[in-house]
Formats: C-alpha cells, sequence, structure tokens
C-alpha cells in the first residue's frame, strides 16, 4: 500500500473511530497520531510522546486494531512508537486547553507513592467511561467539581450506595483527574480497613506521630467504605482529628460508604454529624436506560460486534449491579472469542444461564407488600400508612421481617419502601416478630406459608 493509500486508510479508521468514541476523545488522543506504514500485516503508527502512546496503547489499541479490520481484514496488528525526533524521555501532556484537558489518565500518572498502603488505582476507572443516568448524576457532578476545583468545593464529599453501583469508580476518577490537573498534589486513597490497620500498627509500635503527620500532610484524602470503622472507637476517634485538621486546612477529604452518615449504625455521632458537613450524594439502583447504556459503552472496546438486542436482553435481565452486568457481557464476549459461537440472544441466554436462574428468583420487598396484604386481607396503602390498630401493624410487621429475611436490602433502605419509615421503625419490627414466633404457633405458620409462597 502507498503513503497515500495509507493516509487515506488512516483518515477511514479515524473516521470510524470519531463513531465509536466520540468526537472529543479522538480529538485529543487519536488525531495526534500519524500512520508511518503498513508492513506485513502490521500498521505502524507514530505518537508524538511517550505519555500520549502510552495511553492509546493501554486504553485503544483494540478499537484501534478493530477499526483497522473493518478496512481491511488483512491487518493482523498495530505498533504505535515514539516518533524518532521526540523519542527521549517525555511525560508532557498533549497540547490542549486546560478546559480541554482529557479526563481519562494512564498508568504514567502515578499517585502518592510514599503511602505504599494506598489503593492502586485502575486505569480503566475515570470519568470519560462513567455512564452518567438519573440514578447517579448527583454524585458524578459532584465528584467531577471536587476534582476540577482548585478551591475546596465541599468538604467532605460523601459519596454512598450499595455495592457495585459506581462509587469506587467515582473515587479512582477523581484521583486520577486531579492528578492530571495538579501532578504535585498528594493523594492518599485507601480503605477504611487499610486506614484502622495502620493506626493499629502505630499504636503497637508508639509511632503515633509518624501516623498523624503521614496522614495529615495529604491533600486529598479519599477513605473507601468508612462503615468498616463503625464500633471501633479508637479508629473513629483518630479519623475524627485527622479530618478535622484536614478541613481546617482545606485539604479536601472524600468519603464512601454503603450508608448515609445518618445511617451508620455504630458511628459516633460527633463523626456523623461531620461527615454531614458537606455534600452527600447517594447513587440509587441502576435504570434500565442506565444498564444499557453501560453495555453499549464497554461493548465497543470488544474485538467482536455484540447485537444491540443482546445488550438489551442483558440491561433487561441484569438488574442487581454494574459489576455483575459488566460481568455478563465479558461472559458473552469470551464464548464468541474462545468458542467462536455467534452472538445472539439465545446464545447469551445459554451463557448467563446461572446468572439469570438467581435474577429471575429476585425478591422485592413490594413483591413481599403485596402478598402479605392479601394474606392478611389488608389494602397495600397500608402498607405504608402510620395506622396503629392491631390488624394493620401486625401485617405490616410481618412484612417488614421477610423484607430483611428474603432480601438483601439494608433497614434505611427498607424503610424508605415503606413510607419514609425510620431504619430504629424496621429493626423493631423484625426484632418483635423474631420474638412473638416462639410463642406464636399461628403467627409462625404465617410466616412459614409466606416465605414458601415468595421463594416459589
Amino acid at each position: 500500500m502507498h503513503a497515500v493509500e495509507v493516509e487515506k486508510f488512516w483518515k477511514a479508521v479515524v473516521g470510524r473511530l470519531q463513531s465509536s468514541l466520540g468526537g472529543a476523545a479522538v480529538d485529543t488522543w487519536i488525531v495526534p497520531l500519524s500512520v508511518d506504514r503498513l508492513e506485513n500485516e502490521v500498521l505502524y503508527i507514530n505518537a508524538p510522546n511517550m505519555f500520549l502512546r502510552d495511553w492509546v496503547q493501554n486504553n485503544y489499541a483494540n478499537k484501534i486494531l478493530y477499526s483497522c479490520t473493518q478496512e481491511n481484514e488483512n491487518i493482523k496488528a498495530i505498533e504505535i512508537s515514539v516518533m524518532e525526533a521526540q523519542s527521549r524521555e517525555c511525560s508532557a501532556l498533549p497540547d490542549v486547553e486546560p478546559a480541554q484537558l482529557p479526563t481519562v489518565v494512564p498508568e504514567k500518572i502515578k499517585f502518592e507513592e510514599h503511602l505504599d498502603f494506598c489503593i492502586p488505582l485502575d486505569p480503566k476507572l475515570t470519568f470519560d467511561n462513567f455512564v452518567v443516568g438519573k440514578p447517579n448524576e448527583l454524585a458524578y457532578a459532584a465528584a467531577l467539581r471536587i476534582a476540577e476545583s482548585e478551591q475546596v468545593a465541599f468538604n467532605p464529599l460523601f459519596l454512598y450506595g450499595s455495592v457495585g453501583l459506581g462509587k469506587t469508580h467515582l473515587m479512582n476518577a477523581i484521583a486520577w483527574r486531579i492528578k492530571l490537573r495538579s501532578p504535585d498534589r498528594n493523594i492518599a486513597y485507601l480503605s477504611a480497613e487499610k486506614f484502622m490497620y495502620q493506626f493499629v500498627k502505630a499504636v503497637r509500635y508508639k509511632d503515633t506521630m509518624a501516623f498523624k503527620e503521614q496522614f495529615r500532610s495529604v491533600d486529598v484524602l479519599m477513605i473507601d467504605d468508612i462503615q468498616f470503622i463503625c464500633g471501633k472507637d479508637s479508629t473513629q476517634e483518630e479519623f475524627f482529628h485527622t479530618f478535622n485538621a484536614l478541613v481546617d486546612n482545606k485539604r479536601q477529604v472524600v468519603v464512601s460508604a454503603d450508608k448515609s452518615p445518618s445511617d451508620l449504625d455504630g458511628m459516633e455521632e460527633r463523626l456523623r454529624s461531620r461527615l454531614g458537613w458537606g455534600l452527600v450524594a447517594d447513587i440509587h439502583p441502576t435504570t434500565y436506560e442506565l444498564r444499557l447504556g453501560i453495555l453499549q459503552s464497554k461493548a465497543v472496546s470488544f474485538p467482536i460486534e455484540i447485537p444491540n438486542k443482546v445488550l438489551e436482553f442483558v440491561a433487561h435481565k441484569i438488574t442487581s449491579n454494574i459489576r455483575e452486568l459488566e460481568g455478563a457481557l465479558n461472559r458473552i464476549a469470551a464464548s464468541a472469542v474462545l468458542v467462536g459461537r455467534e452472538v445472539t440472544v439465545d446464545s447469551a441466554r445459554d451463557v448467563l444461564s446461572d446468572l439469570l436462574r438467581v435474577s429471575e428468583k429476585k425478591i422485592t420487598v413490594e413483591e413481599i407488600q403485596k402478598k402479605v396484604a392479601a394474606h392478611y386481607a389488608i389494602r397495600l396503602s397500608d402498607m405504608s400508612s402510620a395506622r396503629r390498630i392491631r390488624q394493620v401493624t401486625l401485617p405490616r410487621q410481618v412484612a417488614m421481617y421477610l423484607s430483611k429475611k428474603l432480601t438483601t436490602l439494608s433497614l434505611p433502605e427498607i424503610g424508605k419502601i415503606f413510607g419514609g419509615k425510620d431504619h430504629t421503625t424496621i429493626l423493631h419490627a423484625v426484632k418483635r416478630i423474631e420474638k412473638s414466633i416462639e410463642s406464636d404457633s399461628n403467627l409462625a405458620e404465617d410466616i412459614r406459608l409466606l416465605t414458601q409462597v415468595m421463594e416459589k
């Protein structure tokens, strides 16, 4: 293929990438590349510097190769090199205005190396590949604001939601974005468990001053799963003082948990109050539209095409969380690549048979309310009412008990569905039913029958 033909071919490839990746990503990362030659079924591509070369290699190589094969099926591989004229060690960013800085960064950017117990950042978890929808739009907007603000916007940022909904993704995205904009800022990102472990070790070796200096000298402190220190009084005490020291010095604190600050049982009141000082942003369970958007975004990275009907099928069937959703898509793609099976709704159903069985058995609080209301011949609206007559309170408490027993929802989440009731109300109902069934055989039989009905 002559040089002119190679250039024409490359323009067609960039056009395909424009459709799959979007204009901003292509303009920032693909346009600076130039094609060198096509030789022995390998397309040789030049990058202006090592930073851009490494980032494209880590994030877009498969997508570029796939687009190349769509234009020329004889191409088997691509090779990206730094142009000889600029092959010296270089970590400069592409020549873009600050407002145009990409939100994805490569592993080349490092973060707070002297804190060797920090969680390594995942280069795939960035703002660029975080799909935004109604359930997570506030959390996303708040995280982006924190990452792009020179001044502390709100302190702390408290992100909460169930497992697998994107809290860790946003924490990683914040850290990457801050390091891209301000490489000299020190970021400490770790789990609450690690924080506790480091504190206990410091106490054991009588080195608490070094511990304090280490954590209070960072510019951004990010703690994942803060609920882990609930009930750990000494660790809470130290975290409380660390938190205050950082906030007083206008250092940013970002925290995540599975519940809101007010619902963290075992957390000291003063610490709960401090955690709710800034902005508390929850991430709700995914909607069908958001799940489909996530699948479509992830599907473009695979070397095979996955029909939209298959993505729609998965979005409808896998509703638990994003991790399971992405895992299901990985299975489908692996089956197609390794076994050579055509990707169809039927083949997806076969590959995901075990996940689908679990998903189809999933019991919801709303279903429990309907079944219990019908069993006791009360109105469904009584489940969320404030009526206190026994004919209503007993069935309502039975429904609360079964909701705790048969679902994975937390007490506050169950309370919301029962008309916004406090988690202590749900806990009281659960304990009362547990005690009553020991002496009331009729109630015990009701619980047994309702459980069987729900689990069929």
